[in-house]
């Protein structure tokens, strides 16, 4: 079956894969967000506990879809994980420290002789809510904007002298760092995070029973949803007015085009159309429990959070289908990474595309998964029969 495709199809095929699989890390990525409300929510150490035990079912999914994310990214285009990883490599190890952070503080919390203490791990908590959302935006905003690396081949067969044998070269003083220094990179960034507050709050007011801590959770809404919705719009406002990087179809030279990302917009109708119905069911998701002043509303997660995945799914397609550089080097324009040029051989794809016939059990299983732990809202009477407190 995928035989019979052609090479660029492939390519293709697989930009969309990784895509979805980043667009669902940004959704699950509400646990980030919660853990930044702990205290902002939870007023007295049982509220805190029953908040931590609520996220504390979901943070494995969001690191298991990071993984997946990066081995889909590392399989499919190897070229950009070497560069990106192997440059840029401070922005990812303080990721992954504060994913490992995230993990022991799940798991030592509430365990018996703690000698740091809860507020210890809470911390911990907190910082990889703010670290994790911050810099994962910030490092896909360079989608956009560019990084400062260049690609030389011929490095490789370098096996004497100073020089490393390496085909990427990163040129940013701060290996990563530096994206946070650009406004636009930033303003992903906090949209990322202020986003994942706001599907947290959402998520809260469908899992839990507690009418004291749904009317901070109500107000705490409408304070985080403000910031990022003028985020994301001057995000996306910034991004569709300026200037991308176009690449000649007949002999893959990159040049600089005013307005690159309107015209993909514009050129491709389905990607606009899906957008837009993202953005549509995410400010659904928040506007109705705003609402409804009376009642909590509990199914605003669900409509923000599909909402979420197809508008970064739409976003990640803008910036490498239409003959786009994907991952532009703004060092050396012609070293910029493309669907076309930074891809695995066309073997490798193939064989890879009949495991991703695998990915909709993989779906169903977590789908089950997810509704077999929440089959009911979380109280202080289940927490109090839990075997296993985080």
């Amino acid at each position: 079956m995928f035989e019979a495709l052609p090479y660029h199809i492939l390519q293709q095929y697989w930009w969309m894969i990784v895509s979805l699989l980043g667009a669902i890390l940004v959704f699950l990525m509400f646990v980030q967000g919660g853990q930044t409300l702990i205290y902002t929510i939870g007023k007295t150490d049982d509220e805190r506990t029953l908040l931590i035990n609520l996220l504390g079912r979901k943070w494995e999914f969001t690191f298991t879809t990071l993984v997946t994310f990066g081995g889909a990214f590392f399989a499919s285009f190897p070229l950009f994980y070497s560069t990106s990883f192997g440059g840029a490599y401070w922005v990812w190890i303080l990721i992954l420290f504060a994913f490992i952070v995230q993990a022991v503080s799940y798991e030592f919390r509430s365990k018996a002789n703690n000698f740091l203490g809860k507020r210890t791990f809470e911390t911990f908590l907190l910082l990889n809510g703010i670290i994790a959302p911050l810099l994962i935006g910030t490092a896909v905003a360079t989608f956009f904007t560019g990084s400062q690396f260049s690609i030389n081949f011929t490095n490789i067969t370098l096996l004497t002298g100073d020089k490393m044998p390496v085909i990427s070269e990163w040129k940013g003083p701060a290996h990563g760092l530096e994206a946070a220094l650009n406004p636009q990179n930033l303003l992903l960034g906090l949209t990322v995070l202020f986003l994942a507050r706001v599907l947290a709050l959402l998520y809260f007011m469908n899992r839990i029973d507690h009418r004291e801590m749904l009317e901070r959770i109500k107000k705490q809404l409408l304070v985080n949803a403000v910031p990022f919705v003028v985020c994301f719009l001057a995000f996306v406002g910034w991004t569709l007015l300026s200037t991308g990087f176009a690449v000649n179809p007949q002999n893959g030279e990159v040049s600089p085009e005013p307005l690159k990302y309107l015209h993909n917009l514009l050129q491709m109708p389905i990607v606009a159309l899906v957008m837009v119905l993202g953005v549509v069911l995410v400010l659904n998701g928040i506007i109705r429990p705003l609402l409804q002043f009376e009642k909590y509303s509990s199914k605003g997660i669900w409509s923000a959070g599909i909402g979420t995945v197809l508008t970064v799914f739409a976003l990640f397609l803008l910036a490498g289908f239409n003959h786009t550089a994907y991952y532009p080097s703004t060092f050396d324009l012609q070293s910029s990474l493309t669907i076309q040029n930074s891809s695995s051989s066309q073997y490798t794809l193939t064989a890879m595309s009949y495991v991703s016939l695998l990915v909709p059990f993989v779906l169903a299983y977590i789908w089950v998964a997810w509704r077999a732990i929440d089959n009911k809202k979380i109280d202080y009477d289940e927490l109090k029969s839990e075997s296993h407190l985080y």
